[in-house]
């Protein structure tokens, strides 16, 4: 089963064939990615690796795809010139990267899809995420967002292979 991200002039919406589901996606909307910061969610088809989720803030997730547990000192590389980019990564660390224990709840949950990183090409965009949307579904920087309960909904139906396809 897969997740379908698409526009409209309503809005951005993922669905997996039970009906569709308010998404908040980066505003540059959906295109072909320039590179980092262009603050585009890369129109394709991208597999779903793993789903991180904050133990101490949401039971473990009904999902088939690897579970992790996202760890105070857990981040993710997002320095194009580092070795470890597009890679998980143990904070302080001595390049950029994205923490992922996050006061607020947006990382709460947090599906790794395969953008750029089998192989990681440097400069052509950090990770996307699927993960938890603001209360008004403000854009994100190029991932891909939804309310937790839809997140979750849709995480139970992926199984490994599937993917999530941003048309």
């Amino acid at each position: 089963m897969n997740l379908i991200v698409t526009t409209d002039a309503d809005g951005a919406w993922l669905d997996w064939g039970d009906g569709r589901r308010r998404a908040a996606i980066g505003p540059g909307g959906i295109a072909v990615k320039g590179g980092e910061g262009d603050g585009i969610t890369p129109r394709g088809a991208w597999p779903v690796r793993a789903v991180f989720y904050r133990a101490d803030r949401i039971a473990p997730p009904r999902t088939a795809l690897p579970l992790h547990v996202i760890r105070r000192e857990d981040g993710w590389c997002d320095a194009p010139d580092d070795p470890n980019y597009n890679r998980p990564v143990t904070l302080p660390y001595p390049a950029s990267a994205e923490t992922l224990w996050r006061d607020d709840h947006l990382y709460d949950l947090v599906a790794v899809l395969g953008f750029n990183d089998d192989p990681v090409v440097a400069g052509k965009g950090s990770a996307i995420f699927l993960h938890v949307a603001k209360p008004d579904y403000a854009h994100t920087h190029g991932c891909v967002a939804l309310a937790r309960d839809d997140a979750l909904a849709a995480l139970a139906q992926l199984r490994p292979g599937d993917q999530v396809m941003i048309r």
